[in-house]
Order: structure tokens, then C-alpha cells, then sequence
């Protein structure tokens, strides 16, 4: 039964994570093209706010999936490749999520060197990243 729990608190804290990590990227593109400085002011608040809700989306979403590990997903599946697999593309989801701070903070600082066309596509990679995490988990492919 405690199994259950915390794999429902690991999938609501996922979920509160990647809303920050679809969004955050979109605000990316619409502030590389603000040319006042009210709107990037607004920018700069939002990017900070959203990005430490995020952050303890992540960080709860961490402890409860090692939690899992620790009470039963590693004993039975350390030798899974699919397991180790997820690991890795979490890692760099995490990698990820620490690119957007360094962005946050090039925004806040303006620093920005990048226009909204390269947040576009920075802005895909967290989808790429949970299709694959999401096929691992369910499907377990090897």
C-alpha cells in the first residue's frame, strides 16, 4: 500500500515539474524579443517564481522516486536496462533544468545571447525527454 503512495506522489510532483519545464522555455521566446524594460522586468519575475515552484516539483519528484527505489524498484529492477536508461535521460533532465537557471539568469542580467528561434527548439527537448522516460516506465522495452 505504501508503494501506491508514493508512486502517486512521485507522478503528481512529475507533473508539477514538467508544467514548469514546458512553460519556463516559452517565456524564454516571448522575452528574447521584449524590447522595454516593463516587460522585462514582468519577464524576469516570472522566470524566478515559476523556476523555484519547479524546482520543488523536481526535488520532490526526486525524493520520492529514489523513496521508491530505496522500498522496492531496486531490488527488483537494478539489473533492468530500462531502469538504468530511465536514470540517464532523468539525468539530463536535471541538466536540463539547471540550463534553464543559467537562462533565468542571463535574462535577469541581460546577458541573453540567443533569440526566440533557439528557445523554440530548446523548448522541445523536455517533450523528447518524457516520451522516452514514459515509454521506459511503461512498456520496459528491455
Amino acid at each position: 500500500m505504501m508503494m501506491l503512495w508514493l508512486k502517486a506522489f512521485h507522478i503528481i510532483f512529475v507533473i508539477c515539474w514538467f508544467a514548469g519545464l514546458f512553460y519556463l522555455p516559452r517565456l524564454f521566446v516571448y522575452h528574447a524579443v521584449t524590447t522595454d524594460d516593463m516587460s522585462h522586468d514582468r519577464f524576469v519575475v516570472m522566470e524566478r517564481k515559476l523556476y523555484i515552484i519547479m524546482t520543488i516539483g523536481a526535488v520532490l519528484t526526486a525524493i520520492f522516486g529514489f523513496w521508491m527505489m530505496g522500498v522496492y524498484a531496486w531490488e527488483v529492477y537494478n539489473q533492468s536496462i530500462w531502469l538504468n536508461a530511465k536514470l540517464v535521460l532523468v539525468a539530463l533532465l536535471v541538466a536540463y533544468h539547471l540550463a534553464c537557471l543559467k537562462i533565468v539568469r542571463d535574462f535577469r542580467n541581460r546577458e541573453n545571447r540567443h533569440g526566440h528561434v533557439y528557445y523554440r527548439w530548446f523548448n522541445e527537448a523536455p517533450s523528447l525527454l518524457l516520451i522516452a522516460i514514459v515509454l521506459l516506465v511503461v512498456v520496459k522495452p528491455f
